[in-house]
């Protein structure tokens, strides 16, 4: 199968997209043909830890310590990049697996990154800034010829440009034209050219029917009413059987290329999504939840051509060019991958990170493959991932209420005050300024002085500004929960009426 036989027809969701995990799902009624790989208490499947082994060279003491120190490092970047907001350069596991590296350009942040067990290190530039400087990129990326993708890197604080074999000039241009600072550029020659991973070999999870053929994909995870899967294995509207050739569903969102490689299924009632993964040796491997690993973190996939395999997240938000376009928000490893295994699942443990979107190479002589992160499908289309907690991850939307109380800002990772003097005045926080949030859920929860009726906004950076895009108001103390994807946001807190000091507590993804 040719890849301009699945070109996705028309398809442009109106957010950024995600990934899901191979589920092989069971018809409903039916045993399942695989069997429950056994479980350890902190939800990591052996076969994960088997794979990990043979891949990292990790044994089972090693490999569960660095799973866990993903899991701690990511809870402490998020933490640290709304509480340090502009200042924030970027979070990453160095090469041991084990010392997590916050970059910031302010030095009276260190003691904070140092109290919260991770490494301070200063940097010229924040991460909103390579991140603007990335955009930029995105804008022109049409004119990208001799160039195969660029990315932000936090540990060198640089933007990456990666150029074909001879091509190191045409990056350099390429970035002069669409007004990067030099020395914010870094050019890497490579002769991978990154593709879609489509053409099959081997046993197929799903058929989509495209331009009067036949293409197959790997399921990715299991959301309720269906699966996420790889935006270019076929357009909205497209019909779907499963491994059995039965009928499944029908493609209701799908983008490729463009600001994602995502796609969602919704399946007939004959089918029945599942927490689980195949790992192609008789074993699913449980999904927990969908908590984001950091750069530097172990990461395993599984695809229906060549089983499961493990490495180490390299980059994230990288924008890769295909042949049919590029494609911005994927993330970078040194995994490899073959065709057949597009919209495959990624596991950290177990815990859903992204879908195969593609990659260079294969797995007898290695390459790289990129993912789409799979909080971002979930925020986009209102899904929530089948967990074996009974569905987490939810659905996009915003709420704003009010009634909060003091306990709850108390349980707030984020904890900051601040004071407005008098009736319509306002401040923006974190610190008059803004923070990175990985996609997912934002809560917050303000406490206003006796007397004053203090407003709580959560505004997103866009190309024309901050954007308000949940509020809470009303009288009392208040409570807000969005669910979005991964950008930059500020809160704002506005008296109403009254003044005096003020918390407001925060969490992001």
């Amino acid at each position: 199968m040719q890849r301009r036989q699945i070109a996705v027809a028309a398809a442009v969701v109106a957010a950024v997209g995600a990934a899901v995990a191979f589920t092989l799902p069971s018809m409903a009624g039916e045993t399942p043909s695989g069997k429950t790989a056994t479980v350890k208490t902190d939800g990591t499947a052996p076969q994960i830890l088997a794979a990990m082994k043979r891949d990292l060279g990790l044994d089972r003491e090693q490999a569960e310590a660095r799973l866990a120190r993903g899991k701690w490092a990511s809870g402490v970047s998020a933490r640290l990049a709304a509480a340090t907001g502009a200042d924030f350069g970027g979070a990453w596991l160095a090469e041991d697996g084990n010392t997590l590296k916050i970059a910031i350009t302010d030095r009276d942040a260190a003691a904070q990154v140092r109290r919260a067990g991770a490494v301070p290190v200063m940097v010229k530039r924040s991460e909103q800034t390579l991140v603007t400087a990335k955009e930029k990129l995105d804008a022109v990326r049409s004119d990208a010829d001799g160039v195969t993708g660029w990315y932000v890197d936090v540990a060198t604080n640089k933007l990456v440009v990666v150029a074909k074999p001879g091509e190191a000039s045409s990056a350099r241009r390429l970035a002069r034209a669409a007004g990067v600072a030099r020395d914010a550029v870094r050019v890497v020659t490579n002769a991978a050219q990154p593709k879609p991973l489509f053409d099959v070999r081997g046993a197929d999870p799903y058929f989509v029917a495209v331009d009067g053929g036949t293409a197959r994909c790997s399921i990715g995870f299991s959301v309720e009413g269906g699966f996420v899967t790889a935006g270019h294995c076929g357009g909205v509207g497209a019909e779907t059987t499963g491994f059995n050739q039965q009928a499944q569903g029908v493609v209701r969102a799908s983008t490729f290329p463009g600001n994602a490689d995502m796609g969602f299924v919704e399946v007939n009632g004959d089918w029945d999504p599942r927490p689980v993964v195949n790992d192609f040796r008789g074993n699913e491997l449980p999904v927990a939840g969908n908590t984001e690993a950091p750069v530097g973190a172990a990461v395993c996939r599984s695809g229906s051509t060549t089983g499961t395999f493990c490495g180490t997240i390299l980059a994230k938000n990288q924008t890769v060019v295909y042949p049919e376009g590029a494609v911005t928000g994927l993330t970078r490893t040194d995994v490899c991958a073959e065709g057949g295994d597009s919209g495959g699942p990624w596991l950290s443990g177990d815990q859903a990170q992204g879908m195969t979107s593609g990659g260079s190479g294969d797995c007898t002589v290695g390459g790289e493959t990129f993912f789409q992160p799979v909080n971002e499908i979930l925020a986009a289309e209102d899904l929530t991932l089948v967990t074996t907690a009974g569905g987490t991850g939810g659905g996009s939307g915003e709420q704003g209420g009010s009634g909060g109380s003091a306990s709850a800002c108390d349980n707030q990772v984020v904890q900051l005050q601040g004071s407005l003097s008098q009736e319509g005045s306002g401040q923006a926080e974190p610190n008059g300024g803004a923070f990175r949030a990985n996609a997912g859920q934002q809560t917050a929860c303000l406490n206003a002085p006796d007397g004053a009726d203090f407003d709580l906004a959560l505004q997103q950076l866009t190309n024309n500004g901050f954007r308000t895009v949940a509020r809470a108001t009303g009288t009392g103390d208040k409570q807000l929960t969005f669910t979005g994807s991964a950008d930059t946001y500020r809160y704002v807190v506005v008296a109403a009426s009254g003044s005096g000091d003020y918390t407001l507590g925060f969490t992001t993804p």
